[in-house]
């Protein structure tokens, strides 16, 4: 069975946190609730989303120059940015999810995914470093993390397959390296306020042809237990919760 293809749902009459429209583009950007509630966290989200429409709507407007034709047609771009949360861990490490909607007019449609670890305490983005003793590029912590990704998607590109071959380098972009390995989120967890390993999401094309649409790995917190920092051990515990793997396509 194929991976949705599509972003996450929205009330209907939800109104865009951010918005450009024009005979160029139409592009939004959303903030769910729950980043609403947090000032700082609310400000560091819709500062990027509209400096990302607005980027959007530039280069649209010189596309649209270059070939007016195209957009009298088709109409104009299409650009949606919806920031959501993903977990909240201690009460002050929020794992959000970054998911793009972009139609360029071309053959399709194509969607994008990144993550954002923010620490409320903070009032800051920070990567998954201070959970690790260490994190060193092709370092111990970075290899089993590998390792275990690869281990994952494995199992989700068999079933994805269908009986087809899978390409033997499908994989070759992933590195042992935080810049390389995929965007990470901290996954929830059966005891509340932990964490119960690491998520890492894809998009489409990063593993494989775009029909397959995006990839999700688990990395259950113990098979990182022996690189696990002292604030690393405070957080992870539990098991993911049952259904978490269905809601993260």
């Amino acid at each position: 069975m194929l991976a949705c293809l599509c972003l996450p749902a929205r009330a209907a009459d939800q109104k865009p946190d951010a918005t450009i429209k024009n005979a160029s583009i139409e592009a939004n950007v959303y903030l769910d609730d729950k980043i609403k509630a947090d000032s700082a966290l609310a400000a560091d989200c819709l500062a990027e989303g509209r400096k990302w429409i607005d980027k959007q709507a530039a280069e649209a407007a010189s596309d649209r120059k270059q070939d007016p034709d195209l957009f009298k047609d088709r109409g104009g771009y299409s650009f949606e940015r919806k920031y959501s949360v993903r977990s909240v861990v201690d009460g002050r490490y929020v794992s959000i999810l970054r998911d793009d909607y972009m139609n360029t007019l071309g053959a399709h449609p194509n969607t994008d995914v990144n993550t954002i670890l923010w620490d409320a305490t903070a009032k800051k983005r920070i990567s998954i470093r201070p959970f690790f003793t260490e994190t060193s590029d092709n370092g111990a912590t970075m290899k089993a993390m590998l390792k275990a990704v690869i281990a994952s998607l494995s199992i989700e590109k068999k079933k994805r397959s269908e009986g087809e071959p899978i390409a033997a380098n499908w994989h070759d972009d992933l590195k042992p390296t935080l810049l390389k390995i995929g965007a990470v989120t901290l996954a929830p967890s059966t005891d509340a306020g932990k964490s119960s390993g690491l998520t890492f999401h894809y998009p489409p094309y990063a593993l494989g042809p775009y029909v397959e649409g995006q990839y999700v790995a688990f990395v259950p917190w113990e098979t990182l237990k022996p690189y696990l920092s002292p604030e690393g051990t405070r957080i992870f515990a539990g098991a993911r919760p049952k259904g978490d793997a269905d809601d993260q396509h």
